[in-house]
């Protein structure tokens, strides 16, 4: 008789997970078609291209990015280490993936729907959820505001990538 084993997910893992893959080169991957913010849904997925690129949340518009807010990366820095730290590094594997350099990897819409969204991008984001299956843990929803997010996000901005290992 076989014998099955159920395995419990905490909130944080595929979030992080995800971050981890992106990390990995997610521009490397080839974009959807553009202009499909309300387009077909991707195939193989019932996600829009739009989704797709830029995740699954509040943000359904492209961010206009311009120099780094040093005053908004300095609260963001301090909400990354509040909210963050117990499961992310910048420059390593820990609980999640590195973050630094992320935004230069994966696009800051992306970035702030999987800190406002978790759940939903675990659920239903294809990369979430090999990062999931990569990481066995699911990020928790931390409650950040779409300012804090932003802030978060600018911080990112402000950071580089782990060097690669051999």
């Amino acid at each position: 008789m076989a014998r099955t084993t159920e395995r419990r997910w905490t909130g944080w893992t595929l979030p992080a997970a995800l971050l981890l893959v992106l990390a990995c080169g997610g521009k490397d991957q080839p974009a959807p078609a553009a202009g499909a913010a309300g387009g077909a849904a991707a195939p193989a997925s019932d996600l829009t291209p739009w989704e797709m690129e830029h995740g699954i949340g509040p943000v359904k518009e492209p961010l206009a990015l311009g120099p780094v807010e040093h005053e908004l990366a300095e609260d963001g820095e301090k909400l990354f280490e509040t909210k963050c730290t117990a499961c992310h590094k910048l420059d390593q594997r820990y609980v999640g993936p590195p973050l630094g350099g992320i935004a230069e990897k994966v696009k800051p819409e992306f970035v702030m729907n999987m800190m406002l969204n978790p759940q939903e991008m675990y659920t239903r984001h294809p990369v979430v959820k090999k990062l999931l299956a990569e990481y066995m843990t699911q990020m928790p929803n931390q409650g950040l505001t779409v300012d804090e997010a932003r802030a978060v996000l600018e911080y990112l901005r402000t950071t580089t990538a782990p060097p690669a290992t051999p």
